[in-house]
């Protein structure tokens, strides 16, 4: 696209300097005619034009270069997963989206309390990041043993452990006295009461996890392994946890936990499959009486946390920067659409204005000039007008791609006022014809029927751009397609219907 650009650039150069060097000479022989001095002047001034033009030729081939670099390098990095990046370009890009955020919050100028709930957003993501806060947020099913797990690691009884299904109703979270900025994080229990709701609360705490431990009593059930695989998706880390252990001798646990390793193969590290024992245990122990008898008694044997906290621990330790990088990355990605997304609804009202005015600004024109061609002039001039307010609307740059496109689109907007300001091209005929089908047309001037012809057109080019310009200048089923379907739209009957009315409001009372 931007070589196209630089080649029709280059036309138009060699085309100046062809039409233009014979008048330059001719003038100048005139002015040396007068006075060698006058024509040593008018070079100067010829030298200084040609200097500016090609000045001003330079800057906008550069900007047009710079900006379609610019978008292709963040459309590119942001494609690629956080653990595909360096430390230094995830910090890169998760300063960019947070600058990104704020001009979405100062988009939102209308809505101030829309402003105010992107602006906490974005201070709660910088606070986490400030304070480097790990979170690990734990997942498992109905008495799994989750909530007693977090609570042996807490070392106090900071989470319902109730045995009643969906006694966890809601994230909670206590802090990990044995590292410093960690928060140990529960969720309510997949396949509970109400599991889809509650699998819903557990999917959103996923995605502010730095790291996930994922709590098991047994064999992986379908449900299970149903919630592992978006956590994969997110390139979430998961430590693997069987809690109660003690529910199986030594060779059932052992064939248990490789049974865990082939379930998990390819999404939890086999040195993140760990076994412990949350809750006390009684254990028979044989007791030597002052008689010589034996007796056997149960003995208390207190929980056995050691190996997932020191693997936790460890984690934390080595890793706990990136993965807090990590997820900030990706949870900045997320404040990002969301708050565009938001922001968008408000500039789609702001955008529908803009082309509801130059729509019918652009069907004026065409209605009320008797001149063939100065109607196409002035329609397509109000059209450009259009387009460019549009970005500015919605903030995007005027790139290579961009520029083809209007080019594109101007190109049928030509097309359409031909055929509807000279009596035979084919596409006038069809819109005309086409308009003709829909009651009330035959209320409508020979003008004014032109004037709605060509609002049509620019509200139909100006819903084009507003689409595109709101997904980023992306159009992944190609512009083309876009602009078929924004066609299909506008010229539905009821579509035209409503058209007509206001047509005759907007241009019968002004000829």
């Amino acid at each position: 696209m931007f070589g196209l650009v630089v080649l029709v650039a280059m036309i138009g150069i060699g085309y100046l300097v062809l039409t233009l060097t014979p008048a330059a000479i001719t003038g100048y022989s005139e002015a040396a005619k007068m006075n060698p001095y006058v024509g040593y002047a008018y070079l100067g001034l010829i030298a200084f034009g040609g200097m500016l033009f090609f000045g001003v030729l330079s800057w906008l081939v550069y900007r047009l270069w710079r900006n379609t670099k610019e978008n292709s390098r963040q459309t590119e990095r942001r494609s690629r997963n956080p653990s595909e990046l360096s430390s230094a370009e995830r910090t890169a890009e998760l300063g960019d989206n947070l600058q990104r955020s704020r001009e979405h919050a100062e988009d939102a100028f209308r809505s101030p309390r829309l402003r105010s709930e992107i602006e906490s957003a974005i201070a709660e993501l910088e606070a986490k990041r400030s304070a480097k806060r790990l979170e690990i947020v734990a997942f498992g099913s109905i008495s799994s043993g989750k909530s007693s797990l977090l609570n042996a690691l807490a070392g106090r009884e900071a989470f319902r452990t109730d045995v009643i299904g969906g006694t966890t109703t809601s994230e909670c979270w206590a802090p990990w006295p044995d590292a410093d900025e960690v928060r140990l994080v529960d969720t309510p229990g997949i396949a509970e009461v109400q599991g889809e709701q509650h699998g819903a609360e557990a999917a959103g705490a996923a995605e502010d996890a730095d790291l996930v431990l994922f709590v098991v009593d047994g064999p992986m059930r379908e449900f299970e392994r149903a919630l592992l695989t978006p956590l994969a998706k997110m390139e979430k880390r998961i430590v693997l946890c069987l809690n109660k252990a003690d529910w199986y001798d030594r060779r059932e646990r052992e064939e248990l936990l490789s049974q865990l390793r082939e379930q998990t193969t390819g999404v939890v590290k086999s040195a993140d499959i760990v076994a412990v024992r949350s809750r006390p245990t009684l254990r028979p122990q044989v007791r030597q009486r002052a008689d010589g008898s034996q007796e056997t008694v149960e003995v208390e044997e207190p929980p056995n946390i050691g190996p997932l906290a020191d693997r936790l621990l460890e984690i934390v330790r080595d890793e706990g920067a990136d993965l807090l990088l990590a997820n900030l990355l990706m949870q900045s990605r997320g404040l990002v659409d969301e708050a565009r997304e938001r922001v968008l609804s408000a500039l789609d009202e702001e955008a529908d204005r803009v082309i509801n005015r130059y729509m019918w600004a652009a069907g004026g024109v065409a209605a009320v000039n008797p001149v063939p061609l100065l109607d196409l002039a002035g329609g397509s001039a109000v059209t450009v007008k259009m387009v460019l307010d549009l970005a500015g609307v919605y903030k995007q740059k005027i790139d290579a791609d961009t520029v083809i496109e209007i080019l594109s689109q101007l190109g049928k907007n030509l097309l359409a006022m031909l055929g509807a300001s000279a009596a035979a091209p084919a596409l006038g005929a069809a819109v005309g014809s086409f308009l003709k089908t829909i009651p009330g047309v035959g209320t409508l001037a020979g003008g004014a029927l032109q004037g709605v012809v060509q609002a049509l057109v620019t509200r139909w080019i100006g819903r084009v751009f507003r689409t595109y310009y709101r997904s980023g200048m992306q159009a992944p089923e190609g512009i083309a397609e876009l602009a078929r379907n924004e066609w299909q739209i506008l010229t539905r009957p009821d579509e035209l219907r409503k058209l007509i009315a206001l047509g005759r409001e907007h241009l019968v009372g002004k000829m």
